[in-house]
């Protein structure tokens, strides 16, 4: 068995340094608390100078959503939450309620834009600097006062096209858990610039609707009413072709024509078990692709689709249409 050891006996403390080490940790503390004080004070900042770009809007119910002043006169909001309504109403910063009317809706892009009587703020317009940056979600409590919530900026992609077909100029997506009535206001960052407008995606994830889609949507709106999208007026399914197919022709998959509207711009052209491959050169395997390659500027145009009729590979000619209202 071993002998026992010798340890070194602890030196005692001395006063001074006792002293001493409750200063570091004093001092630590009180560093971290002014460092946490001022984040908050930043954010309540941020909040002061974003607020008078949010506005309440009800329809004369007990629900509301929320819109942003977008400029003198001009109020946008998520289109898929706002409903057909004979009359809106704004509920503006300081709690005054205005008469809003609709100027325009697009479902594609999700944009909606009503004109009221108010004023707006100047707004500055920021790109996101990255994923992981702070941002504030703003709201309408539905009397004049903004809520808000901290969010970081969960996905930073590029360019996407919407459902719908519309295009949205970059994705992203915040990490926040947003109620119904928030839905449509601004978010914001760090520095109390506008990123865009919240809305909410598949599974209720925030999405934000980007501040340049909305410029480029809401001119159309106001003098349009709404933005214009192309038409063929026929139903697809998407189906997986047979392998020597798929060969011959280099695409996986196709979608087949189930059936045509009345008055259809492809009916006479396109027939019930076509498989459409392309539209102007464009593979289209999805609807999403169809309505991408159906934008305002192939309306009035002849365009070029690629088929399989009776598993014979087929070029037709079809000019595009406005999709009716």
């Amino acid at each position: 068995m071993a002998g026992p050891v010798n340890r070194p006996v602890p030196k005692p403390t001395e006063p001074g340094e006792i002293a001493a080490m409750t200063q570091i940790v004093t001092g630590s503390a009180m560093t971290d608390t002014a460092a946490f004080l001022a984040l908050s004070q930043s954010i309540e900042a941020a909040v002061r100078q974003a607020a008078p770009l949010v506005a309440g809007i009800d329809w004369g119910g007990r629900q509301h959503i929320s819109g942003v002043l977008w400029r003198r006169g001009v109020l946008v909001t998520s289109e898929q939450s706002l409903p057909d309504a004979e009359a809106y109403t704004a509920v503006l910063p300081g709690g005054a309620r205005v008469a809003a009317t609709l100027a325009g809706r697009d479902p594609s892009t999700n944009v909606v834009a009503l004109r009221l009587e108010g004023e707006a703020p100047e707004i500055t317009h920021a790109e996101p600097t990255g994923v992981g940056a702070l941002t504030l979600a703003l709201g309408s409590d539905g009397a004049g006062a903004a809520t808000a919530r901290l969010a970081t900026l969960e996905v930073l992609g590029p360019a996407w096209e919407s459902l719908r077909g519309g295009r949205i100029d970059r994705r992203l997506q915040i990490a926040v858990r947003l109620g119904h009535a928030a839905e449509g206001g601004p978010v914001i960052d760090a520095a109390g610039r506008l990123l865009g407008m919240s809305t909410f995606g598949p599974r209720r994830r925030v999405l934000v609707i980007p501040a340049a889609t909305i410029g480029r949507v809401l001119e159309v709106l106001l003098r349009e009413g709404r933005v214009l999208r192309g038409w063929l007026g026929v139903g697809l399914h998407p189906v997986a072709l047979p392998r020597e197919l798929a060969e011959r022709t280099g695409a996986a998959q196709g979608l087949m024509v189930v059936n045509l509207a009345e008055n259809a711009p492809a009916a006479g052209v396109l027939l019930p078990g076509d498989i459409l491959l392309e539209i102007a050169g464009t593979p289209v395997a999805t609807p999403r692709a169809v309505a991408a390659a159906l934008g305002a500027e192939r309306i009035g145009t002849a365009v070029a689709l690629k088929v399989l009729r009776g598993g014979a590979p087929a070029e037709l000619h079809v000019t595009v249409a406005a999709r009716p209202t």
